[in-house]
């Protein structure tokens, strides 16, 4: 991580809730495509119900939750937004009017973040019904980013085969990518295949036999064509999806943890440790300092952080009595424990472990917004070091020991006990996009929902500003 990775760290405001529009948009039939990209509705909004619907409960019903998509190096090569698991649920037993309904919620509320400017090469894949393929609001989103994945609704509604192919091809000249489930569980889908780009498919539902036929199919018919698995559940799943030839990964196997024994973490990671554990001994600055004179890339890293143009210091500082002077104690931990976060990043999905964690770190500093700033300051730290297991591949009760943390932080990730737990048990329970979950945990930290909603949401963008200024 690089200078202005540590002075978007060091240097941010005082956490608050992103504003919201709590103007609604109509929710009119779905109408043929308008490639009229001026047309900007407002978003829709939890509260009332919009124009023309009744009797629909909105709580948490437009709430976007995200899982990263991997690619087979296990980088993240884009993200699924989707809605809360009980509002799809509720889907699943409404009419095709509250389908379409809840896609468009989702649909304008991605469109009213500023989620895409922040992605650069990555991708955002997005489930809707066949039948709202034409809704005109979809060419609001960027093309370029966006798999629109196709859900099959009720037969009342169902598109004729001619009508959606094309769509589909309608949205492909545009730039979209189409996806659809596997046809050959699938079939209704399968006269799109030679407009497709993506197909989807369950990990419960693949078996040796099947994976390798389904591969083997589209290494012919759409050889083209990415192959996503969805809600993969640990690292073995991932391998065997890997294996059979699958190129894009989704689920809860990002951040599993395993059976992982305890190792030598290296020099560079004793010199960090061991900086840390002297912080929070409150040693001498001259302990520090001899510490840090033993690990020459930590000095370097140290002084090219303090003497970036993100400073704004009006010379340059070439004593590391002097930087540690002028970064102070609390800055200089964090600076510490991030690098000792980031300096596995080779290992596979570390750097996808890192985001998310970043992700839950800055999330739970937005949500204590009324307590005070070393509390602030402890609670990121709970959150970035919630995950530090996975990535540095070892046992957590370790992890936790070589940095010697303060005991509300250990108790708070060992124990989900201590005065830092509801925090955590909240950034996990948005993690989980489980609904009661969710309400359960933000009522016991006196947060209404819909807060929570909008700063998981800038925590996400927060965290994509540095990853997009920090690539490496």
């Amino acid at each position: 991580m690089l200078a202005s990775l540590f002075h978007r760290l060091f240097h941010r405001s005082s956490p608050s809730v992103p504003a919201k529009d709590n103007t609604y948009g109509d929710t009119a039939t779905p109408a043929p495509i308008d490639t009229d990209k001026s047309v900007h509705q407002p978003p829709l909004q939890q509260g009332q119900p919009p124009v023309g619907t009744s009797s629909i409960e909105y709580i948490w019903d437009s709430v976007i939750c995200r899982e990263a998509v991997l690619d087979r190096q296990q980088k993240i090569a884009g993200y699924q937004f989707l809605l809360q698991k009980a509002a799809n649920a509720r889907i699943r037993i409404q009419n095709w009017r509250v389908f379409h309904l809840y896609a468009e919620v989702l649909v304008r509320n991605l469109i009213h973040t500023n989620i895409f400017p922040l992605l650069g090469q990555r991708s955002v894949f997005i489930e809707i019904p066949d039948s709202f393929l034409c809704d005109p609001c979809l060419t609001q989103l960027p093309a370029a980013n966006t798999f629109f994945i196709l859900k099959s609704v009720d037969e009342s509604n169902k598109p004729a085969q001619g009508d959606l192919l094309t769509w589909a091809r309608t949205l492909r000249k545009l730039g979209y990518r189409i996806g659809i489930p596997d046809p050959i569980a699938t079939p209704e889908y399968f006269h799109l295949l030679p407009e497709i780009d993506l197909v989807s498919m369950q990990a419960s539902q693949i078996d040796i036999d099947k994976g390798e036929r389904l591969v083997n199919f589209f290494l012919k018919k759409v050889p083209h064509a990415s192959i996503l698995v969805q809600n993969l559940s640990s690292i073995e799943d991932f391998n065997f999806c890997h294996e059979i030839g699958a190129t894009l990964f989704q689920g809860h196997f990002v951040v599993s943890r395993e059976q992982w024994k305890k190792a030598d973490l290296g020099p560079s990671f004793a010199h960090l440790a061991m900086l840390l554990k002297k912080l929070q001994q409150d040693a001498e600055t001259r302990e520090i300092v001899s510490i840090l004179k033993q690990d020459a890339a930590i000095t370097l890293r140290l002084l090219r952080y303090i003497n970036s143009a993100a400073n704004g210091l009006q010379e340059h500082v070439s004593s590391i009595e002097h930087a540690i002077t002028l970064l102070g104690r609390a800055p200089l931990r964090r600076w510490l424990t991030l690098l000792f976060c980031g300096s596995n990043r080779n290992q596979p999905r570390a750097a996808a472990v890192l985001e998310t964690a970043l992700v839950r770190a800055r999330f739970m500093e937005l949500v204590s917004g009324s307590r005070t700033a070393h509390e602030r300051e402890a609670i990121f730290l709970t959150g970035l070091l919630s995950l530090i297991d996975v990535i540095l591949q070892q046992p957590i009760e370790h992890a936790l020991d070589v940095l010697s943390i303060d005991d509300n932080i250990r108790n708070a990730i060992l124990r989900s006990q201590g005065i830092y737990a509801t925090t955590l048990a909240l950034a996990r329970a948005c993690e989980s996009m489980d609904t009661s979950r969710i309400a359960s945990a933000a009522e016991a930290c006196h947060i209404h929902p819909e807060q929570v909603s909008a700063c998981y949401m800038d925590a996400l963008s927060w965290t994509l500003t540095l990853q997009q200024e920090n690539p490496n």
